[in-house]
């Protein structure tokens, strides 16, 4: 029998059952069995059928398998013990953007498609997680930030007054090969100022990741800052000739440089239209790790010269110049940075970078918006957690509770429940014992959610309205009354 797939109607959403078939076109009843590979079919991620359409699957005595208990290859589960530690990070992340002054934002995890390959760079197109949704529309789950907060920031318009100092920290989603510190899903922390054309706004950026990295005992010992600029790029391809549309391109085949042999770097660079001198010179150029040698290569006049004067002379009066450098090399992949770029790296060289941003002047502009200067940073959640690993400095957070309360007597459950209300309505955790259990149990129950006291409910004691009060700490017990009770 031809296999029927359950397709909703596109008038009065109604399934069409096998059941409708069978009834309105089949001889007498008679048994019949539905092959397995009959039962449901799903549609490919690419190809097999337009993707987004509905195909409910028919279950007919299916049998019970077991499913792979294992998240998908790339993301992660998030159970307590780890959960506690994204919190952690996450309330970091939080704390020092408002120490900056900055507000806090969030976008959809799922965005149009065009809003990350217009001008993301070839890289990231290559690891969209794209569909096409039952409208025909082409979405995506978001691999970045920026590009969600350039087209709100468009849609705001003039309803708002430059310059805006935001914050998000959101999950996003990039299919690439996983290394350590890299997966298919990570959060991230991103910190954009909007309006402020100054280099100003990037040593603040950096400044605010430095707070980060000293409040989670991380050092300039540990950690430093590459910074570069694109208009160090901008400025030798001119001085080559190099066409300006091919600026995105080179920059991003330059970001490679570190991953892939300088054989394949000068290949890439030929099969774009770079000349051999203009290849020659620019290898040499990114080479350079010393201002004087730049400004030796490029002369003094530069506006790249000018930003990293006043770049490094503000990192002084910020208090950070023992922890940024200059690096060439440093370019970024996405082709909308237009000036200053920087990483954060691990000064032993064990993981990929720890940070990066850097100026997105005519980001805006790509997406029919008026080109306002920008600046921002993106810091990722999984490479912070390696290196924290690496220096033994991740924090000891077990569970812990104020209160575990429990009935002596199975009668007086309703009597504890009353105490926990109490004590939550002060403000203050409880842990509920919810069965009737002996009281050793209780004590390891307490012990291992690190309750500060435990709160006894007995028969004698609550018919004067008390309760007994024991600090697990120093083992100091007393009885006091529920009103009482703080």
């Amino acid at each position: 029998m031809r296999a029927i797939h359950m397709r909703l109607s596109s008038s009065f959403r109604r399934p069409i059952l096998l059941l409708d078939f069978i009834v309105s076109c089949s001889p007498p009843p008679r048994q019949f069995s539905i092959p397995r590979r009959l039962i449901c079919a799903a549609t490919k991620a690419n190809g097999g059928g337009r993707s987004g359409s509905i195909v409910a699957p028919l279950v007919v005595n299916e049998e019970f398998q077991k499913i792979d208990v294992n998240p998908p290859k790339g993301t992660r589960d998030f159970p307590p013990e780890d959960m506690r530690l994204r919190n952690w990070l996450f309330n970091h992340f939080k704390e020092v953007s408002r120490l900056y002054g900055f507000e806090e934002v969030d976008y959809p995890v799922l965005e149009t498609e065009a809003l990350f390959i217009r001008k993301a760079g070839e890289e990231i197109r290559d690891q969209l997680y794209c569909f096409e949704d039952r409208g025909n529309r082409r979405v995506a789950l978001r691999p970045e930030l920026t590009p969600s907060l350039a087209r709100l920031v468009i849609q705001k318009g003039k309803s708002v007054s430059l310059p805006l100092k935001w914050f998000a920290v959101g999950q996003c989603w990039r299919y690439e090969r996983m290394t350590r510190g890299r997966r298919r899903e990570h959060y991230q922390w991103n910190m954009d100022i909007i309006g402020v054309p100054q280099v100003t706004a990037e040593a603040e950026l950096i400044s605010s990741i430095v707070t980060f990295f000293k409040r989670i005992g991380i050092t300039a010992s540990d950690v430093g800052f590459k910074v570069s600029s694109r208009k160090v790029l901008q400025e030798l391809l001119k001085k080559y000739g190099v066409p300006e549309d091919l600026f995105g391109r080179v920059c991003i085949i330059i970001d490679k440089i570190e991953k892939i042999p300088i054989d394949e770097i000068k290949k890439e660079l030929g099969f774009t239209g770079i000349s051999e001198d203009a290849t020659k010179q620019l290898l040499q150029v990114i080479s350079v790790k010393s201002l004087d040698d730049l400004e030796d290569i490029l002369g003094g006049a530069g506006e790249a010269i000018a930003d990293f004067k006043q770049l490094f002379s503000l990192a002084e009066n910020f208090g950070y110049s023992e922890w940024i450098q200059f690096d060439a090399s440093v370019v970024r992949g996405l082709a909308y940075y237009t000036g200053i770029v920087f990483e954060g790296f691990d000064r032993k060289g064990k993981l990929r970078a720890i940070c990066g941003g850097g100026r997105y002047d005519r980001l805006l502009s790509t997406y029919g918006g008026d080109d306002i200067p920008a600046c921002g940073f993106g810091f990722g959640d999984a490479v912070i957690v390696e290196l924290l690993k690496e220096k033994d400095l991740l924090p000891e957070l077990g569970q812990e509770v104020e209160n575990t309360v429990c009935a002596l007597d199975k009668d007086l459950q309703g009597a504890a429940a009353t105490v926990a209300t109490a004590l939550r309505d002060k403000g203050q955790t409880v842990d509920l014992v919810l069965e009737s259990k002996p009281l050793k149990w209780v004590f390891k129950r307490a012990a291992r959610v690190n309750a500060r006291r435990l709160v006894l409910v007995g028969k004698t004691e609550w018919e004067d309205g008390s309760v007994s009060v024991k600090v697990l700490s120093s083992g100091e017990q007393f009885q006091v009354k529920l009103s009482d009770l703080e």
